[in-house]
């Protein structure tokens, strides 16, 4: 078998209100942010208890698919390694080497293209490697999967059950918002990530069969002199009322792939309370999650990778990505 481990690497997030400014000092490290706005998200985090979702998140993720597995194939044992906090992947890749593991397949938690979302963690992987010494198991990180069935068809599920929660009379004209991370421009003129979301977001919407829907972006944390992905989804929000007088919107956030921290404050939080201000009906659509369908997808790119003669899904015209990531993928953008 070309793999003996499965490794879930993902963000990481605070546990308890003590882990939060250390956690935003690992993750703002050697980036042009300024302290105010560390200070602003801290608060963000202190208003759920300092406590990030994402953890529990991952948590239920890899139970589900370690039931998979289980059940399915392939029987291989899963660990779990973040960037930003505990279990951090250099203790992680440590236990693996003593565990004797030689070669692990790493899923890690983000559907696209970019530095921040592909590259990076690819970069820490590798010195998480380096600090486990010699034997560290070798990591190969499967492919983005943006347009994989398996992730379109949990989103899909995700949006129509939204929109189920819309009233009868207004369901059909209901405004479908995509919401992502936004990035630096500098970062996404050298990589997919736009093209990505928007496929997906056609994708999801042609399934629907709805035609109104628009791609917009949150959670900025740079400079204001620094131009960022727009428009912000509560800037969005003031012009859609504003121009179309719109009274249902639909929030399906397709950038990420559980209901973290940024969905909490700036979708539950933010957004709700503007679009109660504008008077817009609002309701917001779940992530993948641990839907059946996304579980399935990370069990088929697994084999995909274990078997050359396995199907590779994907559907749209971007097509499937590259397993190995030419070394000018996704450069690190330059720091203004």
């Amino acid at each position: 078998m070309k793999y003996d481990a499965i490794l879930v690497t993902s963000f990481g997030g605070p546990e308890g209100p003590d882990d939060v400014m250390p956690f935003l000092e690992n993750v703002l490290r050697g980036k042009n942010v300024p302290r105010e706005r560390m200070l602003a998200v801290a608060e963000h985090y202190y208003h759920f208890g300092g406590k990030s979702p994402i953890n529990d998140q991952n948590r239920e993720l890899i139970a589900a698919l370690e039931a998979e597995l289980r059940e399915q194939g392939p029987q291989l044992p899963v660990y779990w390694g973040n960037r930003n906090w505990h279990p951090m992947l250099a203790d992680t890749l440590l236990q693996m080497k003593n565990d004797g593991i030689k070669r692990a397949l790493a899923f890690v938690t983000s559907a696209y293209s970019s530095y921040s979302s592909c590259r990076q963690y690819r970069e820490d992987i590798a010195r998480a490697r380096e600090a486990a010494g010699e034997g560290a198991p070798v990591v190969d990180k499967i492919r983005a999967f943006h347009n994989h069935p398996g992730f379109v068809g949990a989103v899909v599920d995700r949006v129509q059950q939204a929109l189920e929660k819309m009233p009868l009379a207004g369901r059909d004209a209901a405004h479908l918002v995509y919401t992502a991370h936004s990035i630096p421009m500098a970062m996404a003129k050298t990589c997919d990530y736009e093209t990505q979301l928007k496929e997906t977001g056609r994708l999801v919407a042609e399934r629907l069969g709805r035609k109104n829907w628009r791609l917009v972006y949150q959670s900025r944390s740079g400079p204001a002199t620094q131009p960022w992905l727009e428009p912000d989804i509560l800037d969005y929000l003031r012009e859609l009322k504003a121009r179309e007088g719109e009274s249902d919107v639909v929030i399906a956030p397709i950038g990420f792939v559980s209901d973290h921290m940024e969905i909490l404050f700036d979708l539950d939080t933010q957004a709700r309370e503007l679009c109660e201000e504008l008077g817009l009906r609002m309701v917001r659509a779940g992530t993948a999650g641990t839907h059946p369908r996304f579980i399935s997808m990370v069990r088929e790119l697994i084999d995909e990778r274990l078997d050359d003669n396995h199907a590779r899904l994907a559907l749209g015209v971007l097509g499937v990505r590259p397993d190995l990531c030419p070394p000018n993928c996704c450069p690190m953008p330059s720091r203004p």
